[in-house]
């Protein structure tokens, strides 16, 4: 099977055909063959080599975010819409950085990790690279990137390494030209690993080389290294399509001739910012003539929600990729859809992943919690515990469970610190009825203006 590389027939069995040929076709007829049937033989034999090796040579190239075409010249086989790609930035959870996901590899959790990403139909992931972990140790990097690629690649997911980050990550001398040697023999080793397997889908490789406005000097310096990994990686790799990850639309068109494919970052505010992002992004494309999609959005601190990101992208037809997959270490406060245990912090993020959205216009149905009068029965309930001077621990844990679920299902309360998590974390520690007071009658005084009117 061609999995989307180069394939040469094995030189022993191109000898062996090569001699069969020859052999059939020498001068001397056949029993029972004419001297017109002898050329007609040569041709169907020759006719057939040609098949051959058109076959085994045949480079093809095959998508793993969904679309099969088969990839047979550069640039004509990259895929002009892109609008299909539901992509996430990856880190594992056990991670204090990528540096560490890199210098100690755990092959399960990388696995599992991936297998989440099936469960939310992603198709693709972005993954940085680390040069400190491949300088520490070249052989144990290329065995753990290969692997990650394989793994992703085995349940249809295709991987976007991004290469350069900024000097702390990457060489103190990055800016400088004794790097550019340096940064080429790393390029040619990532390629040597992973170039020619089948679940590489795209290089990125410089992240954000617009992200640093001052010293204006500083940020040239990025986005020349950017351009010039560019041509380095497209000069190694004529397979794979090659992209720089701007955090701007402005900088996407300055580097829009170094690259095959445009990517760009969003984490606007507003959606009507989201919305003139990707237009404009997309008339640029549209006029040069090349595939664009965003490769970095959704931040909680940055007024990005995921649920209305990924809405706006869905609607517009723009491929994306969310950061980040996991909730891990660095960025774990900010950022990420699931613990590595593989529950959510927020539902309405892996429902928005899903294309699932919640309903913001003027037809909705506003929650009745009291309609069959358990609201009201709970304040009761409530009430008699507190004025219980000797309460009992196991009724009250009731109470409050009975309360907590109220809240959560109608919404009536807000979810960073869920109710049911604190009755849990309650139920599993040793009695401690002040703190379970607490808990009740912050509930309880919720609860109350939602009382059905006697």
């Amino acid at each position: 099977m061609n999995d989307g590389k180069v394939v040469v027939p094995y030189p022993e069995q191109l000898s062996e055909f090569l001699r069969l040929v020859f052999a059939l076709s020498a001068p001397g007829p056949e029993i029972g063959e004419s001297a017109l049937e002898r050329p007609l033989r040569r041709v169907i034999l020759v006719l057939g080599l040609f098949f051959v090796l058109l076959i085994g040579g045949m480079p093809a190239y095959s998508q793993s975010s969904g679309n099969n075409e088969t990839k047979t010249s550069w640039p004509s086989g990259i895929r002009k819409d892109l609008s299909n790609v539901r992509g996430s930035n990856f880190n594992t959870a056990s991670s204090i950085d990528y540096t560490d996901q890199w210098t100690n590899y755990h092959p399960a959790e990388v696995e599992q990790d991936l297998d989440y990403a099936v469960r939310l139909k992603l198709n693709e992931v972005r993954v940085f690279m680390s040069y400190h972990a491949w300088l520490a140790n070249r052989v144990a990097y290329r065995e753990h990137l290969v692997h990650f690629v394989r793994a992703a690649h085995a349940r249809g997911i295709g991987v976007m390494p991004v290469l350069v980050d900024d000097p702390d990550h990457m060489m103190a001398n990055l800016f400088e030209p004794s790097a550019r040697p340096l940064l080429r023999e790393w390029a040619q080793d990532l390629v040597a690993a992973i170039g020619r397997e089948p679940g590489l889908a795209f290089w990125d490789v410089a992240n954000e080389p617009d992200v640093v406005p001052e010293p204006k000097d500083f940020m040239q310096h990025r986005m020349e290294i950017a351009r010039y990994m560019a041509g380095v990686l497209r000069e190694l790799d004529s397979l794979t399509p090659v992209t720089i990850g701007c955090a701007y639309v402005p900088c996407m068109e300055e580097l829009a001739d170094a690259v095959d494919v445009l990517s760009f970052h969003d984490y606007s505010q507003t959606r009507h910012e989201i919305r003139a992002n990707m237009q404009a992004a997309r008339s640029f494309a549209e006029k040069v003539g090349k595939p664009v999609f965003t490769t970095e959005m959704a931040c909680i601190a940055r007024a990005n929600p995921y649920d209305v990101a990924l809405q706006e992208h869905m609607e517009a037809g723009m491929g994306w990729y969310v950061w980040e997959l996991m909730i891990a270490h660095y960025w774990g406060d900010v950022h990420g859809v699931l613990y590595n245990n593989g529950t959510v912090r927020d539902p309405s993020i892996a429902a928005a992943v899903l294309g699932l959205f919640r309903n913001r216009g003027p037809d909705i149905v506003l929650e009745n919690p009291d309609r069959e009068g358990w609201v009201t029965r709970s304040v009761a309930e409530c009430r008699k515990w507190l004025d219980d001077p000797a309460p009992d621990w196991s009724k009250g844990l009731d109470i409050a469970e009975t309360e907590a679920n109220l809240l959560e299902a109608a919404q009536l309360i807000a979810m960073r610190e869920p109710p049911t998590r604190t009755v849990d974390l309650l139920r599993a520690g040793k009695p401690d009825i002040p703190a379970l007071q607490t808990a009740i009658r912050k509930y309880n005084a919720i609860l109350e203006p939602y009382q059905k009117a006697p």
